[in-house]
């Protein structure tokens, strides 16, 4: 049965071989075919010359001839306000430049004060509060330890009280 099997996968191998190489070359063939098998080497194979009859490619003034006529001189000239920042010399508009830049640096920096005293009042809060807790701790470890005291005299005389007890004859529950 195993050697039925392997024959039977080598006859599928082998037939996708071939479709394989069908799909592959099967184009190439078929324009072939199609124009006729007509054998003749490559150098007597010449090509004649392409005659194109082609319109010019479109400029942009065919295109939009509205275009042409549009200057950057004449832009804003009806607005006063563009008039005249257009006017100012180059030094004046620097210095506008570098007061804007002042004004953002001193406004960030005030930013960054206030930032910074709230960031230190609730740090000192925080430590008000730690110290409240530290405070709180300490207390109850001291109450702890005199609970723990108290608790060891206690059985000390507990201890002492049920050693005489026992001495007088009581035998305990």
């Amino acid at each position: 049965m195993t050697r039925r099997s392997g024959s039977c996968v080598r006859c599928c191998l082998v037939i996708l071989a071939i479709i394989s190489a069908l799909c592959v070359s099967g184009p190439a063939l078929y324009s072939r075919f199609k124009k006729g098998f007509i054998l003749r080497s490559r150098s007597s194979i010449s090509c004649a010359p392409c005659v194109c009859h082609c319109p010019p490619p479109l400029s942009i003034l065919k295109l939009a001839p509205g275009l042409a006529n549009l200057s950057v001189s004449d832009c804003g000239n009806d607005d006063p306000d563009l008039k005249e920042e257009m006017e100012k010399q180059f030094v004046d508009l620097l210095s506008e430049e570098l007061k804007l830049q002042e004004t953002v640096g001193e406004e960030h920096t005030r930013h960054m004060n206030i930032t910074f005293g709230e960031a230190r009042r609730v740090a000192a809060q925080y430590q008000k509060e730690a110290e409240k807790c530290n405070t709180a701790t300490e207390t109850c470890e001291q109450a702890r330890e005199q609970a723990e005291a108290l608790t060891r005299q206690e059985k000390k005389i507990t201890l002492l009280w049920e050693r005489r007890a026992r001495q007088l004859g009581w035998e305990g529950e």
